[in-house]
């Protein structure tokens, strides 16, 4: 479908990641600023908490589908543009946020938001692929991750300081801005054109069957729906947590303020600590054993919070961050590894059943928190926790299979 492509040596490497880099801070400033404003919210729009954290949900929703649409689309058009318009109607949704003052208006622009928020977190790595040498490429996905981290972690954190001292609309107009400055300066950054692979001219609807073929190929793989599986739970659980844990912490006996409560994402610092270390973790032992050990981390750091002090939930949160962020690796290592065709095709899924897990966790662990609030959170993370087990049971059975009729 695609020819081999050659980077282009008008283009600087070192400015090109900073590029996407920022455009990733950007987007999951965007993407998490809100869940760091949910008892602003809850106030604001006159919802629940527990009813406030649907904005998560239905942003999540949004963008889990939309990943698979760019994986196409920027294969028709090009990487580039899907990238800098996204950039720049997002930018225009944010205004709409200003004036939003009911609830169902806020949660309708963000379903928009999330086909917005996509495009980046879809194509950057396809790109980087494309557009630099094969030695600085590495790097800079390496440095990419570390800007998702950084966003969603900064993000948060930025919610809970507006939430904590201005209302909704100047909240609004201030992500506003910060939005406007961060895409006016990635426009500013990325080049003018880039080099795209040479395709073989075919009737759309070959070049849909094509497509189709890609997506089939992986969702008919055992292994790889398990691995989808496993990441999505992981991630319906993980983010989730983190939502409900701020209502927590606001309530009596810890009455934490906005902003207080929110430094609880901090503890996703661990998460960075086992991403960093998950490559040199998963050559020495391998995807399943270490599928294994972030399951029983995601258990025990749940389990610690049940202790109901504020050091202890801390504690519990770094435990269960690293578990999350050792089982995302090794999913996305998984993923890699295996896919030997439809590559991007293989990890749009992934990212598909990822954010998908996130949009329907907020729901489903609502139930629990309704019927015995934190504890009941826990409650239903360890049915999450149960599934995952299955499903890495699964795969270890699978693979001792495999091993079995090769020898």
């Amino acid at each position: 479908m695609a020819g081999a492509t050659t980077p282009s040596q008008s283009i600087n490497p070192k400015r090109l990641t900073w590029a996407l880099c920022l455009a990733s801070v950007v987007i999951y400033i965007n993407l998490y600023t809100l869940q760091g404003m949910l008892p602003l919210i809850a106030e604001h729009f006159d919802v629940t908490g527990a009813n406030a954290t649907l904005i998560l949900s239905v942003t999540s929703f949004s963008l889990a589908f939309s990943l698979l649409m760019y994986a196409v689309l920027s294969d028709r058009v090009g990487r580039l543009l899907p990238m800098v318009v996204s950039l720049w109607a997002l930018v225009l949704s944010n205004l709409l946020l200003i004036c939003a003052n009911e609830f169902e208006t806020l949660m309708l622009v963000r379903l928009v938001q999330g086909v917005l928020l996509a495009a980046v977190p879809a194509i950057a790595m396809a790109y980087f692929k494309e557009q630099l040498p094969a030695e600085f490429m590495l790097k800079a996905a390496a440095v990419y991750i570390m800007a998702n981290s950084f966003g969603g972690i900064s993000g948060r954190i930025f919610g809970g300081l507006m939430a904590q001292h201005l209302d909704w609309q100047q909240s609004m107009i201030l992500m506003f801005t910060v939005t406007l400055i961060g895409v006016a300066v990635v426009t500013y950054l990325l080049p003018r054109c880039e080099v795209k692979p040479e395709k073989q001219q075919l009737p759309i609807i070959e070049k849909m069957r094509y497509d189709l073929k890609g997506f089939v190929l992986h969702l008919s793989d055992s292994q790889m729906r398990l691995v989808y599986l496993i990441g999505g739970l992981a991630f319906m659980m993980m983010v989730n947590q983190f939502s409900f844990i701020q209502l927590h912490l606001m309530e009596s006996p810890y009455s934490l303020s906005r902003f207080a409560a929110t430094l609880i994402f901090l503890c996703y610092l661990s998460g960075s600590v086992s991403s960093y270390s998950s490559a040199r973790l998963i050559m020495k032992y391998g995807t399943t054993k270490l599928f294994k050990l972030a399951l029983a981390l995601m258990l025990i750091g749940s389990l610690i919070t049940l202790h109901d002090t504020l050091l202890w939930i801390v504690v519990g949160f770094l435990v269960t961050a690293s578990g999350f962020f050792l089982a995302h690796s090794c999913c996305n290592s998984f993923v890699a590894v295996r896919a030997t065709a439809h590559r991007a095709k293989a990890t749009s899924l992934y990212l598909c059943s990822y954010y998908l897990g996130a949009a329907l966790g907020g729901p489903y662990l609502m139930v629990f928190w309704q019927q015995n609030k934190w504890d009941g959170v826990v409650l239903g993370s360890m049915v999450l926790i149960a599934l995952m087990l299955v499903a890495i049971a699964r795969i270890t059975y699978l693979e001792r299979l495999v091993k079995a009729q090769s020898s």
